[in-house]
């Protein structure tokens, strides 16, 4: 551990009189030598120098926001883009509700957008000549999507999230100081040396962020994270213990410091702290190379090396025969595969820090098991592992005396969309899942419909190892994949399509999954759902019944996340507890991310459609052949993907997607600094709310109420802090400083899963 930041964790450096701020994500010094006046020649000297080895691992932001803005405007590879992206957004389920979306959603979730306006007045923009560069036409396009808040909806062009990702040195947290005060924002470091008990000093809140107010400020920017939820997209601005435990794969240290799609924004060249007791801290911010830069001189460079306008024609791809993307050098720390900091040792660990078991151990909380599932596996080579941790932790919780159950769903973002319908099975084996979903309907998934089911009708049902039948069959698109509402197949590819007029768009028939079909293992990564085919002798009662179990989120649960929670809230009657929030003292949604049921990247858009030319050739003249063959798409943005599928409540007739239904949680608790250091003090207030006498809920409809009206203006040191031997401390100490060097680099991907 180096000598300052130790000295910084233990409070014997200050900052004026506020706060000690770990020494992470140092620039370190300008080279001597940075005599160069182009921006992206500046960024090139200050990563290697005088030579090719690399220096410095980031740049000051604004050096690189200034080089982003030297790279110039390519009018008619934008036309191009524009023009082919069209097509895809008839894929996202909610397109045409997100224009006039119900008036609760407005009033409480996010307003309303044009996607296909928007994307007309981007292409006038284009005609017009108003966009001042590249960097300024892709922000516009990707705050278009990005203003849908979907987190399975989004378009990040090459220009905002290929070439840097940005970030701030220093993360903050939102607390009460004892579970009842309004919380107010502090820096985290404060925090971690308070818990600790290694500062003399009081720590004091952030009041003000570049001269505006704190909570301004941070509401305001929590908007560029990837949730619906505003309480939840708070929440994602700050340093979350579950996050942090998902490693690169999670929000890192949250929005505010480049974590998840807050690596996306610039956050100005610096950003200045302001303390209730006066004093102020300057950082600078940061950006991180995602390509190599060497002999990059100019925005010109920087275009011929890595912008695929598109200019050899509309299938072109730039090749990178020299360098390739993927070579940049990476500051990022993975801390998966132990103990995350601020978690004890699990009882029962899964694979990559996704689910682990735990118990309590601490007097009164004897009874007490913890499930964490912080994801619902977007890895392969974990699914069989997942879910094999729960099938073998809660016997064992049982046979240990544990009659209840805290499952703990923070920073969730989803997964493998069996693996919730498994789990669900596995703790209700009683229960039928509901699950009912429907695609939007239109004339390129119609046909794609047709020539799959067509193409697949050709061979019999039976698991085959030829790789092209299988990915027909297992599809949505052949007609004998899934089911109708009354478990009934359905006759014809006409039969499943419909469509229906719901709401001013038109959908297809309502589904459910067959999940005793041939193909689940297919597109299951591997498993048989629990209580279906293999596995259909696991019966019986449920292992605990809803009363004793509790959903604890910090609103940071989307895709998968919601599939689950909303069979264990809707079918089995579980309540949930939601942390945190904006500082207020109104209930708040345990669910905020995106409720969709299933994404589709662009490119299994693409594929599909070439798919269905491939099985039947007579759409060679069709849309699919003219609308699904471009790669410009791809080749100018970094991901792209869209909702594909709807979810919809079971007994509700109105038609609304559950994307657009507020739902406010059982229950609201604050956090306190200790559970920002030790989950287990979480747990501890989330089991005393359930089976407790605790009366902390802040806004509720089924827990007692109580009002919040005083506000957190200090914290005091705890009475009894984090108690561990000196040598302990020190290890702990390590693994939340190297906590803080996190970056989003999410590898994952799955059929229900929103990436950070």
């Amino acid at each position: 551990m180096k000598l300052s930041t130790l000295a910084a964790l233990l409070g014997f450096t200050t900052l004026a009189v506020a706060s000690p701020l770990l020494p992470s994500r140092t620039l370190g010094a300008r080279q001597a030598n940075d005599t160069a006046t182009a921006p992206c020649a500046q960024v090139s000297q200050h990563i290697y120098g005088d030579g090719t080895t690399v220096v410095q691992l980031q740049v000051p932001a604004k050096m690189a926001w200034e080089c982003l803005n030297d790279v110039p405007f390519n009018a008619s590879s934008a036309k191009r883009l524009i023009k082919a992206l069209r097509p895809y957004m008839d894929w996202q389920s909610t397109l045409t509700v997100l224009k006039n979306p119900p008036a609760e959603y407005v009033d409480k979730v996010q307003p309303a957008v044009d996607i296909l306006g928007g994307l007309d007045q981007i292409d006038a923009r284009i005609d017009s000549g108003s966009f001042k560069n590249e960097y300024d036409f892709g922000w516009t396009l990707y705050m278009l999507i990005h203003s849908a808040h979907d987190g399975h909806f989004a378009f990040i062009p090459d220009s905002v999230g290929s070439i840097f990702t940005f970030g701030r040195p220093t993360p903050l947290v939102s607390v009460s100081a004892d579970g009842e005060q309004l919380p107010a924002v502090f820096v985290y470091a404060d925090v971690l040396g308070m818990q600790f008990q290694n500062i003399s000093y009081t720590p004091s809140p952030v009041i003000e962020i570049d001269g505006r107010d704190v909570t301004e400020f941070l509401e305001n920017w929590s908007q560029f994270g990837a949730l619906q939820d505003r309480d939840a997209l708070y929440n994602n601005v700050f340093y979350e213990l579950a996050q942090v435990s998902l490693g690169t794969s999670g929000a890192g240290t949250g929005t505010f410091t480049g974590g998840g799609r807050g690596r996306f924004v610039y956050p100005g060249d610096t950003t200045t702290l302001t303390f209730a007791n006066g004093s102020t801290h300057i950082m600078e911010n940061y950006a991180r190379p995602v390509i190599p830069f060497r002999s990059i001189n100019t925005g010109e460079d920087l275009a011929a090396r890595w912008f695929s306008w598109g200019t050899a024609g509309d299938d072109f791809v730039q090749s990178e025969t020299q360098e390739t993307k993927n070579t940049a050098p990476s500051a990022a720390v993975d801390i998966t595969g132990a103990a995350a900091p601020g978690f004890p040792t699990p009882v029962m660990a899964g694979p990559m820090n996704l689910i682990n078991g735990f118990y309590i151990n601490a007097a009164g909380y004897e009874d007490v098991a913890v499930l964490q599932v912080p994801n619902f596996v977007a890895s392969s080579s974990a699914e069989l592992d997942f879910q094999r941790l729960t099938r073998q932790f809660i016997p064992q919780a049982l046979a240990d005396g544990k009659t209840k159950l805290i499952i703990d769903l923070q920073a969730n973002g989803g997964g493998t969309v069996l693996q919730g319908y498994d789990m669900f099975k596995q703790l209700f084996p009683n229960i039928e899942p509901y699950g009912a979903n429907r695609f939007r309907a239109h004339e390129a998934m119609d046909l794609v419909g047709q020539s799959f089911s067509s193409f697949a009708s050709q061979f019999p049902r039976v698991r085959t190892y030829n790789s092209t039948i299988s990915f027909a069959q297992s599809s949505f698109f052949d007609y004998h994949q899934d089911m109708k509402l009354d478990e009934t197949p359905f006759t014809s590819w006409t039969d499943k399509i419909g469509p229906d007029q719901v709401n001013g768009d038109l959908y297809t028939k309502l589904t459910r999954w067959n999940l005793s079909d041939v193909y689940v293992p297919y597109v299951s990564g591997g498993i048989n759902v629990t209580g279906y085919a293999s596995l259909a002798n696991v019966t019986g009662a449920p292992k605990f019944p809803p009363e004793n179990i509790v959903i604890v989120t910090d609103g940071y649960c989307a895709s998968t996340c919601t599939i689950f929670s909303e069979l264990m809230k809707q079918q089995a009657g579980v309540k949930t507890i939601a942390m945190g929030g904006r500082s207020n003292k109104n209930p708040i949604q345990a669910i905020g991310g995106v409720k969709g049921v299933n994404n589709f990247q662009l490119g299994f858009v693409q594929q599909n459609a070439q798919y269905a030319v491939r099985f039947m050739p007579s759409l060679n003249s069709s849309i699919l052949r003219r609308d699904y063959y471009s790669n410009i798409v791809f080749s100018r943005s970094l991901a792209s993907g869209v909702n594909t599928r709807d979810g919809l409540r079971q007994n509700d007739t109105s038609g609304v997607a559950l994307q657009f239904i507020y739902e406010e949680a059982d229950c609201r608790l604050y956090y306190t600094p200790e559970m920002t250091v030790d989950i287990t003090s979480l747990w501890k207030a989330a089991a005393d709310v359930q089976w407790g006498t605790s009366s902390k809920c802040v806004a509720t409809s089924s827990y007692g109420k109580r009002d919040a009206n005083k506000v957190t203006t200090k914290l005091s040191l705890p009475a009894a802090g984090v108690r561990v031997a000196q040598a302990d401390a020190v290890k702990q100490m390590q693994a939340f400083e190297d906590s803080f060097k996190l970056e989003t680099e999410c590898k994952m991907a799955s059929d229900g899963f929103m990436e950070p």
